[in-house]
């Protein structure tokens, strides 16, 4: 599942979206459009399709209504050319994995207040999501290992003093904490400047824990028979920890880390749908949840929820991940 998603969303969600991410269409909140395979004369057709479909608003309630047009039939294609776009930044192209014939359009999510394709934004939104992640926690993980081995290593004052910031930054409520750091990041700034910005405050606090358990193990370690000689050989620190510690609980950072990006995720997902995090036109999965705060939006147009399935997705992915590495990194199963 990781594979599909990271190859469709991370890699090419260009061509895999059949639309722009900011691209626009007529009408808004259209409903997630059904594929068929029986037209209404009940003739059963191979390729699916799709009708076109008219939106009217209802004089009583004020709603938006959509109505399919089923003299108007559209079958899906393969590789079909559509909207511009550079993929990877590189190459000039408008071929896109599917799409419907003759002008039809596609809305497998449904649209937004906007009239955007939902399906295509989730594509890149889960670009965006699930590369914080891994950045996040390469941040993470050289500030946990250089800290902690630092810590545990030396010990005396250099390990009471990082303990003490430790304590102090893992004492402080994470969402506060996110809150104000993100506040603090100037409005003006590029939405690539931004990113980053998140990244870092993501990472802030998401060193402290791996670097207890880094200073627990050099401690336990650096009592060993095989560091005491290195040490008495005069070997750099440098190398005693790379050659002689880290490699003897390096399957547990891996496991660590594989359990720590969904982390990232959700901290991402939770301050850009509290609206402090990233901003349009970033597309984020948090991004697009921001709309679903509203009772009313959640209520007349479900489908706008339909990202939030992606992050439920991606979270139990990774923790099904880091379970099976824990199991196989556990020399006594």
């Amino acid at each position: 599942m990781l594979g599909i998603l990271y190859l469709v969303c991370v890699l090419f969600p260009e061509f895999f979206a059949p639309y722009g991410q900011h691209e626009q269409f007529d009408g808004k909140y259209f409903p997630p459009q059904r594929l068929h395979f029986v037209d209404a004369d009940g003739v059963f057709h191979i390729r699916p399709f799709g009708y076109g479909f008219k939106q009217s608003l209802d004089r009583k309630t004020l709603e938006l209504t959509v109505k399919p047009v089923t003299d108007s039939r559209y079958p899906i294609s393969l590789f079909v050319r559509g909207t511009e776009y550079k993929l990877w930044g590189l190459i000039n192209t408008d071929v896109h994995f599917f799409g419907l014939e003759d002008g039809g359009r596609i809305f497998l999510f449904g649209t937004d207040r906007l009239g955007r394709d939902l399906f295509s934004r989730t594509l890149y939104a889960c670009r965006i999501s699930l590369t914080i992640g891994f950045m996040g926690v390469f941040v993470s993980f050289v500030l946990g290992l250089v800290v902690g081995g630092l810590s545990g290593l030396l010990g005396g004052v250099v390990d009471e003093a990082i303990q003490r910031v430790i304590e102090m930054l893992m004492s402080i409520p994470q969402i506060p904490l996110w809150m104000a750091l993100a506040a603090a990041v100037p409005r003006e700034w590029s939405p690539i400047q931004v990113y980053f910005a998140i990244t870092v405050i993501l990472s802030i606090i998401g060193w402290t824990g791996l670097a207890r358990v880094v200073r627990s193990k050099f401690i336990s370690l650096r009592e060993e028979d095989f560091v005491a000689a290195a040490v008495a050989y005069n070997a750099p620190i440098t190398t005693i920890i790379g050659r002689h510690l880290i490699p003897n609980f390096v399957s547990y950072v891996i496991v660590s880390i594989t359990l720590s990006i969904p982390l990232m995720i959700l901290a991402e997902t939770s301050l850009s749908f509290l609206g402090i995090g990233l901003r349009p036109p970033v597309v984020s999965l948090g991004v697009l949840l921001e709309r679903a705060q509203r009772f009313q939006t959640v209520a007349l147009y479900p489908w706008m929820l339909i990202p939030g399935a992606f992050v439920v997705v991606v979270v139990l992915a990774f923790n099904f991940v880091g379970d099976g590495l824990r199991d196989a990194a556990d020399p006594y199963r």
